[in-house]
């Protein structure tokens, strides 16, 4: 199952509107990848599962409240920024990679979805000076180097039902990269909530930053 069903079937409540979006992601992230390759070859025929799904992982763990402000670090081409936002429609999304050409797909992507909540920059996530309720990722790098990226562009505002901090979408045993947080974190294992194989091993790692 690898196409808009996936997401239907784990988020059967969505609006027409964020049908006619998550339809739209296809055939956007095909023309664009033709051009600018921000997604594998092979998964490119898997978008719903492996990109689109796995980012909406973070909507298992956390109902962001409206107004929310939520930074994307190393967002790739949208990911999981451009489905969160879709599926956040009254929260302020900031996505964020230090590769320019693939700011300019989510930014062509985003316009075209008519997205009014994404903001995209060609920026490096040390370089923002902005604060954020949430900061969340895709394994752009080791947990460490971006907890020392992103430590300081955490909102003292809080009122969502977690507290603010970051969302972090890692697969595999992560015993070794965590040891410096193990007494702070919580994982959520994404195989309680997707029974796809792909998920078996995937967690979100919330860290609260109080």
């Amino acid at each position: 199952m690898s196409d808009i069903s996936i997401i239907l079937k784990y988020f059967p409540n969505i609006t027409t509107t964020q049908h006619e979006q998550f339809s739209k992601l296809q055939s956007l992230y095909e023309e664009w990848n033709a051009q600018i390759n921000v997604i594998s070859r092979k998964d490119i025929d898997l978008l719903y599962e492996r990109h689109v799904l796995h980012s909406l992982g973070i909507a298992k763990v956390m109902q962001f409240n409206p107004k929310t402000n939520v930074m994307d670090v190393g967002c790739g081409g949208g990911f999981p920024g451009i489905p969160l936002a879709i599926l956040f429609p009254e929260c302020n999304f900031y996505l964020v990679d230090s590769i320019g050409k693939k700011i300019k797909v989510v930014n062509e992507i985003a316009q075209a979805l008519g997205l009014k909540n994404v903001r995209a920059e060609h920026k490096r996530a040390e370089e923002v000076k902005e604060k954020f309720e949430f900061v969340v990722s895709r394994a752009v790098t080791e947990f460490p180097t971006f907890y020392r990226w992103v430590q300081n562009k955490i909102s003292k505002t809080q009122f969502n039902n977690l507290p603010n901090g970051i969302l972090y979408l890692k697969g595999g045993d992560l015993t070794e990269e965590m040891k410096d947080f193990e007494k702070r974190i919580t994982y959520y294992n994404l195989h309680y909530y997707f029974t796809e194989e792909f998920f078996e091993t995937k967690k979100v790692v919330f860290l609260p930053m109080n």
